[in-house]
């Protein structure tokens, strides 16, 4: 079945997954803070030691760099150092478990992304991102592109790309992440049932090996957020070919999207912040929301964000606004996975 010929449902739930259409993100609006106190009393000393951010993601892909740049802010800000701990594996489980079995003390913080939320509407037992943790903040909201090897000589965009792997004969190659359900496996499905192309998705759990497959010539092309790969954009290495948003944003202008070669579907988009265990103790829990709220409206953070082209897009979420956008992303999820014929438990 092709997802965007029995989309109409899941185009509208996609269309809510920040609240708005995509299309009137296009000009973004960078700096949004709504935190106003500089400083907050610690609620009986706490915290007294380093606090621990569990990262259930490698250190060279998009969420070990928000990682280390949401810590440094909070860190600078108030003093408090933030040891990480990347625990990779089973596209973000693996972490989510090791966190979940950590002491619910207000010590111990979690970075995870929207794999949180498309997990738990597929197994409606895995951790719930919006009940079972409390969100301190989103701080990053961002599209997704695909893209080639700058100096290729078999392609050079899109509509070439397409005709050469049409040509291949199932045997064309795209670097990716590993769970099935995951933003980044749902979209291209829908890529590649719009465009009849078939090529087969390798897998990666760790950004670092995903985008050395690119560099080195292992596979064709890579799905990627651009911010992950800003490195080898600087550097000259990949191109982007295609971008998957409602219309070109200004930093990709010459990029075409999605849209414009002629798919119909509602962009998923990638979004990462940081939470609490629910359980820990409410005052730790409100000194822990204001220390990352107000984290991300630290310069640091900003020009981070900025650099990482995090500011197409607000980028920012509250804690309601983050439940807000939990809830909607697992409904969301929950119409694809069905139009797509997977078992929703």
């Amino acid at each position: 079945m092709k997802i965007v010929k029995s989309i109409a449902t899941g185009v509208l739930l996609a269309g809510m997954v920040t609240g708005v259409s995509t299309a009137s993100f296009a000009g973004g609006h960078g700096f949004k803070c709504k935190v106003s106190e500089e400083s907050m009393t610690k609620p009986g000393g706490f915290p007294d030691r380093a606090l621990t951010m569990i990262v259930p993601y490698g250190p060279g892909g998009g969420s070990g760099q928000v990682a280390a740049a949401m810590a440094k802010a909070v860190t600078d800000l108030t003093g408090v150092d933030i040891n990480r701990d990347h625990k990779p594996g089973g596209s973000g489980s693996v972490g989510t478990t090791a966190y979940m079995a950590a002491p619910a003390d207000g010590y111990n913080v979690l970075e995870h992304i929207d794999d949180a939320s498309s997990a738990h509407a597929l197994d409606s037992s895995k951790v719930h991102p919006g009940k079972d943790l409390i969100p301190l903040v989103i701080s990053q909201v961002t599209f997704s592109q695909i893209y080639i090897r700058t100096n290729e000589d078999r392609f050079s965009d899109w509509k070439s790309f397409v005709a050469w792997v049409k040509a291949q004969g199932g045997k064309a190659t795209i670097a990716n992440v590993s769970a099935e359900g995951s933003m980044e496996r749902v979209t291209m499905k829908f890529i590649t049932d719009a465009t009849g192309m078939e090529i087969q998705q390798i897998s990666f759990d760790k950004g670092a090996p995903r985008y050395g497959a690119l560099l080195g010539g292992q596979v064709d092309a890579l799905f990627e957020q651009p911010g992950d790969v800003k490195k080898f954009l600087d550097a000259g290495n990949f191109k982007p070919i295609l971008t998957v948003f409602g219309e070109r944003p200004k930093a990709f202008a010459d990029v075409p999207t999605h849209v414009e070669m002629g798919m119909s579907f509602e962009p998923l988009l990638r979004f990462r912040g940081f939470y609490v265990n629910a359980k820990a103790p409410a005052d730790r829990v409100k000194w822990l929301q204001w220390a990352f709220q107000r984290g991300y409206c630290q310069d640091s953070y900003q020009k981070y964000n900025e650099s990482k082209f995090m500011t197409v897009i607000d980028s920012y979420r509250d804690t309601d606004g983050a439940r807000k956008l939990i809830g909607q992303s697992i409904e969301q999820y929950r119409t694809v996975y069905k139009n797509m014929g997977m078992a929703v438990k």
